[in-house]
């Protein structure tokens, strides 16, 4: 065992205590947001935390009809050339809440008075200080470096904040069983053994799309900084437009999907990398149609697809674990990487 996999563990109580004693919190918050009527949302992250801003691209996007825009934080630090922020919320998410970077798009926005809000796991970091509001995940210290809880805490916050801004009984209900869903992941570890050998090294892609474009962008994250196999996140969409050239008999390609509307795009291209003798693989919840044949662990959560980014990085993470393992190396100690990453 290991701190990584430990603080894997913990998730399913995490999200129990995030939807009873922080969820007054967070619907204040997210009230705050609605009124504002913002014109859109520009999200500033690093890292994990950036996946779950792709995330809530899709779900503001989806759920609530709102343009998210990821902010490009050189443009506050580098460049000195801030874009206008006036009518737009502005969020950073940040574990840490201790990266200049993202600290900088904080604090331009609230100096253009567009209204702020800290997303972080310390409510007594700078990003909070510079932040007219502020979400604690509440996650406890996370110890190991790769980021687990975190993850799935700001991914969950964010889905809070999308049902707080815009109120919908079916999708209460669904993240009511978001604490079981999570546990019922858990329950499948052993069942990536079937997918691990496939991932020993040296390189691997990672394929999703929609609401679990993030998902596959966290999972190669996952890969690649706890067992070093250079792993590469796209859409499927974008992976045919020129990416697919780099295959050949035996690459592992690993598919993501949650269901929905592009679950067919997934098969499709599924099919095609098999008929080019990849080694295709699938981690899935729901139903994973044809993909990856025998290479499946799937679970059937009964989750929106909109929720399925929760459960599956779970999953994943347990993924990256296994393959550290079976690779001799310590996720808990990555080599060249540090708990906080501070960048300009």
């Amino acid at each position: 065992m290991s701190r990584f996999r430990d603080e894997i563990g913990e998730q399913p109580q995490i999200a129990t205590e995030m939807l009873s004693g922080g969820r007054a919190a967070i619907d204040a918050i997210g009230a705050r947001m609605r009124d504002a009527s913002p014109r859109g949302f520009v999200i500033a992250a690093r890292g994990s935390s950036d996946h779950a801003a792709l995330y809530a691209k899709y779900l503001f996007g989806r759920r609530n009809r709102a343009l998210v825009f990821l902010a490009a934080p050189s443009l506050f630090t580098h460049y000195s050339s801030p874009p206008r922020l006036d009518g737009q919320c502005v969020i950073g998410i940040s574990q840490s809440g201790s990266s200049p970077d993202v600290i900088a798009v904080i604090e331009e926005g609230a100096r253009q008075g567009a209204l702020t809000v800290a997303i972080t796991n310390d409510a007594d970091s700078k990003l909070a200080a510079s932040s007219a509001l502020v979400l604690p995940l509440g996650a406890g210290p996370e110890r190991s470096v790769p980021a687990s809880k975190t993850y799935t805490a700001s991914l969950l916050a964010l889905a809070l904040l999308s049902q707080a801004m815009q109120p919908e009984p079916d999708f209460e209900r669904a993240l009511t069983r978001v604490p079981g869903a999570l546990a019922e992941a858990l329950g499948h570890e052993l069942e990536l053994d079937r997918l691990a050998p496939s991932l020993l090294g040296p390189r691997a892609i990672v394929l999703g799309r929609g609401f679990n474009l993030a998902t596959a962008e966290e999972v190669a994250l996952k890969l690649t900084e706890t067992s070093y196999v250079l792993a590469r996140a796209w859409s499927v969409a974008d992976f045919e437009h020129g990416p697919i050239a780099v295959v050949d008999e035996g690459f592992p390609v690993l598919f993501v999907g949650g269901g929905g509307p592009v679950a067919a795009d997934l098969e499709s291209v599924a099919r095609r990398l098999e008929a080019y003798g990849c080694r295709v693989m699938g981690m899935f919840d729901g139903k994973p149609g044809k993909i990856g044949r025998d290479a499946v662990v799937g679970i059937d959560s009964g989750l929106p697809e909109e929720l399925t980014p929760l459960t599956l990085a779970v999953v994943g993470q347990l993924l990256a674990h296994r393959v550290a393992l079976a690779r001799g190396i310590d996720p808990d100690r990555p080599r060249a990487l540090n708990k906080v990453t501070r960048t300009w």
